[in-house]
């Protein structure tokens, strides 16, 4: 099912693989901290999910920070219900890798967790991140409440500043409002502390977020 050349342009839902309907079979509870993968959340959490390369690493990043309640990994952004990690591997779902993060916005705010995501990864390369070539690891915001948007789309403009006065590309981030959410495979869910010398290939730009800095983009 994997492809030596994987494609490198999503699908149209015409063209992406049918999935299924019965979802794929997950941990009920996180391996690091216990907390419940699909909830029930405390009172008051918010949500929001990234994509920035293979998530394993990606969701090591958040689970780590204090105020994030739960981390999960699963495929968002494409056609394919309930995908496998095989059919997102073909770049024939549309999905990107995606990390869903569920914190506490009175201990941790969504700049922390935008500094953290615009700065462990190169969101100017679109469709790979370093070694890593796909659809499946293109950089992505998918945000759940409009606040979140408008904060996201504030810490873009700052980043594309920075990165613009350091020679960088432009971003490439697909960023949009969140639609289904599939669950990878349990073996997926929090990879790097059940498997803690395995594979993570982010590498960040070097370049500062100035976001909750008091910087105004421009």
């Amino acid at each position: 099912m994997f492809f030596r050349t994987k494609p490198t342009t999503i699908p149209t839902e015409a063209e992406a693989l049918p999935g299924r309907d019965m979802e794929m079979p997950v941990a009920s509870q996180h391996f690091v901290n216990d907390a419940p993968l699909k909830g029930p959340y405390p009172e008051g959490a918010e949500t929001i999910y990234f994509g920035l390369g293979c998530f394993w690493g990606a969701e090591r990043l958040f689970w780590k920070l204090p105020g994030v309640f739960v981390t999960a990994v699963g495929y968002q952004g494409g056609h394919t219900p309930n995908a496998s990690y095989e059919e997102v591997c073909s770049g024939r779902t549309g999905h990107t890798e995606s990390v869903k993060v569920v914190y506490d916005p009175k201990t941790i705010s969504l700049e922390t967790l935008l500094k953290t995501f615009w700065e462990e990864h190169d969101p100017t390369q679109g469709m790979r991140q370093g070694n890593d070539v796909g659809t499946q690891y293109r950089s992505a915001i998918y945000t759940t409440t409009p606040d979140q948007a408008e904060i996201v789309a504030a810490s873009k403009a700052m980043y594309e500043k920075a990165l613009r006065e350091k020679g960088l590309g432009a971003i490439t981030t697909e960023i949009a409002p969140a639609g289904p959410f599939y669950y990878a495979e349990t073996y997926h869910q929090q990879y790097l502390a059940k498997n803690p010398n395995g594979y993570c290939g982010l590498n960040g730009t070097g370049v500062s977020c100035p976001i909750g800095l008091g910087v105004a983009a421009e």
